[in-house]
Parts: C-alpha cells; structure tokens; sequence
C-alpha cells in the first residue's frame, strides 16, 4: 500500500506542482492591517446583533403586554425588557461614537478603550437580562375562538 504525503486541505501537494501565488486583482496588496476598517467592521457587526436583539425584545414587550396583568410575571418581564430595551439603545450611541472616533489617534486611545469597556459591560449585563426574560418566558397569548 502506498503511502501519500497528503495536507489538511485535500492534497494540495498532489503532484510534485508547486504552489503559484495569484496574480493581478486577486492578489492581496501586503500591507499593515487598517485598524479604523477591522475596528468599523467590528462595530457594524455589533449593531446589527443589537438591532436583532432590539427586535426580539420588541416582540417580546408586545407578547407580555398582550397576555395583560392578569400574567404571573407580567411586572418582572416588563421590568427586565424594559431594561434591556434602554441598554441596547445606550450601547448603540455608544457604537456610534466609537466608529466615529479615529483610532490613529493616540490622545483617543483612553477615552476609546474606556468606552469599549463599558459597552463590553453592558453587552454583558443585555444577556444575563435575557437570559431572565427567557427563563420567565414569554408566551404567545393564545388566539381566542
């Protein structure tokens, strides 16, 4: 039985042919790494998790307030999406200040890793909040016949 000198990706070696770089458009220019592009980059993704989280507990205030008073945790739910709601607005202009801020500047560098940190807290402090909506759960009221 043969043996082959085969690589993680499939074989690439396969055939004594060496490996040729891309040329042309293809071929990334080497060069330092944009810190304001990864760091915008970084930013729009957060947003658009915090939008759809936004959403959900949009959907999940609607949810409570339709079952009524009359609901067991009706108090605590509204409370707890209330907060998260305020949070996740917070953490977005706090987004929003961080993408502006350019990060080549060092006079910034304190005020922008202070402000990361404390939207990395409230980050945090949004899911343990969710983690309590869900476990309170929240039922689609059931359609009245």
């Amino acid at each position: 039985m043969a043996t082959e000198n085969l690589e993680m990706n499939g074989g690439a070696d396969q055939g004594g042919e060496p490996e040729v770089p891309l040329r042309g458009r293809l071929r990334r220019q080497p060069g330092p790494l944009n810190m304001n592009h990864y760091a915008n980059k970084k930013s729009a993704a957060e947003s658009m998790l915090d939008v759809a989280l936004l959403m959900a507990n949009a959907s999940q205030l609607k949810a409570v307030m339709e079952q009524g008073p009359n609901f067991n945790f009706y108090v605590p739910l509204i409370t707890l999406i209330s907060i998260s709601l305020m949070l996740q607005i917070v953490v977005g202009v706090m987004l929003i200040f961080i993408v502006k801020w350019n990060l080549n500047d060092e006079s910034m560098h304190y005020k922008l890793n202070v402000m990361e940190n404390v939207t990395t807290a409230f980050v945090f402090v949004i899911v343990v909040v969710n983690v309590f909506i869900t476990a309170f759960g929240v039922q689609q009221p059931s359609p009245k016949a």
